[in-house]
């Protein structure tokens, strides 16, 4: 089975449309206004809430599923309706309103409402977003626009983090404090989301009205499609959420106040990654830059696991930061070059429903080693799903070797 790359891009990243731009400006202000409040929630539940890793892996699992799940269904609403843009603006929306309750919680079960509601947000905005950068890019440098997008996400995802520090000084490690101000740059977003983005015409369906998620529309899915599904799924298996990197360094004895270090350090790598590797497999396809992240991950894992103190801490996340600057462009990418333009929507809602799952169960498994065996036992797992991902890549790698004129 061969899934086919698009040629050479023809034009450079700088040249993409304005409306990829102002997508990754609007992912930009909301991950800053995330981050600022994630970075510092594990340790917030752990240390002043009194919450286990178990309920973090927990939290964390059940945010990631549930917007998994929300983007299912936006996905699908996006095909039958054509309106991205309102269906984007809608989830950014709803997470800007949640902003608020975190500063208020007071048990886990408070922090678990309000990430709950946040992923429903981000779940209603990820499939219609990223079929909407589909939409308005040429096929040929596909791979550019989205690693530009996730490029300046994480410029977000960093620059969050660094708030998050420099107010824990400013306000003596009063997180509530801290929390108040991710409400700014979660209003900025969501100006910029109604002013500054651009939605082509609606994509002219195929077959029947019906809603699109039926057999029929299913059928229309390849099984080259299908194929990059079960990739996603080993790639959140082998990927559990970050909060265990934040609990890894405060074990290694990171201060409160520099414990955002931990996401802006991932980020910078990711941020300065992104971008380059979406390119590159513009030209020499997705799947040898996917194996090369992993072996990444490898080597991240088996740092965090087995490398002490807190260089070893700072190495393994920079890793960590470097695969995902090499994966997480590509594979709503890869989601795009075999999806029906008509069916992006629900192509992209099912790929994060069935990878989202995973990661709830990557998570729980994650929590559970770490209480039970330790945090070296966590990443040493992690290692272990990693390289069989990668074996399982290796073995289909002649499924990108053509290069497919774009159509």
């Amino acid at each position: 089975m061969t899934i086919k790359q698009p040629e050479k891009a023809s034009i450079g990243w700088r040249n993409l449309p304005r409306s990829v731009w102002a997508l990754g400006f609007v992912s930009l202000l909301m991950d800053i206004s995330s981050e600022l409040i994630h970075s510092l929630l594990p340790v917030f539940l752990v240390t002043v809430i009194g919450t286990s890793t178990v309920t973090v892996g927990l939290i964390e699992g059940i945010g990631e599923a549930t917007a998994a799940i929300a983007k299912l269904f936006s996905g699908v609403l996006s095909d039958r309706l054509g309106r991205r843009k309102l269906l984007a603006g809608i989830g950014y929306g709803l997470s800007a309103l949640t902003k608020p309750m975190f500063p208020l919680a007071t048990t886990a079960g408070e922090v678990l409402t309000a990430r709950f509601i946040d992923r429903i947000g981000k779940g209603i905005r990820g499939a219609p977003r990223d079929a909407l950068v589909a939409d308005v890019t040429p096929e040929a440098v596909r791979g550019a626009a989205f690693g530009v997008r996730q490029a300046l996400d994480t410029v977000g995802a960093f620059a969050g983090p660094l708030l998050a520090m420099l107010l824990m000084v400013l306000y003596a490690n009063n997180f509530r404090a801290v929390f108040w101000w991710a409400l700014v740059p979660a209003a900025l977003c969501v100006l910029l989301i109604i002013f500054g983005v651009q939605e082509p015409g609606r994509v002219k369906r195929s077959g029947n009205r019906s809603w699109p998620i039926n057999k029929a529309e299913l059928a229309r899915l390849s099984p080259r499609y299908w194929l990059v599904i079960g990739i996603g799924i080993i790639f959140a298996l082998a990927r559990f959420s970050e909060a265990f990197l934040v609990l890894k360094a405060q074990s290694a004895g990171l201060a409160l106040a520099l414990i955002p270090l931990v996401y802006v350090w991932m980020n910078l790598i990711y941020a300065l990654i992104a971008a380059p590797a979406g390119t590159l497999s513009d030209r020499i396809g997705r799947p040898k830059v996917l194996l090369a992240g992993l072996g990444t991950l490898v080597i991240a894992d088996l740092v965090l696991a087995f490398v002490p103190g807190l260089a070893g801490v700072f190495l393994g996340v920079g890793l960590w930061g470097a695969y995902l600057g090499q994966t997480q462009g590509l594979l709503p990418a890869l989601v795009a070059d075999t999806a029906p333009d008509d069916l992006r929507g629900t192509a992209f809602g099912l790929f994060n429903l069935l990878s989202g799952g995973t990661l709830l169960i990557a998570s729980l498994l994650a929590g559970w080693l770490w209480d039970t065996y330790g945090p070296a036992a966590t990443f040493a797992v992690g290692a272990a799903f990693s390289a069989v991902a990668a074996t399982g890549i290796a073995v289909r790698m002649d499924w990108h070797t053509t290069a497919q004129t774009p159509t």
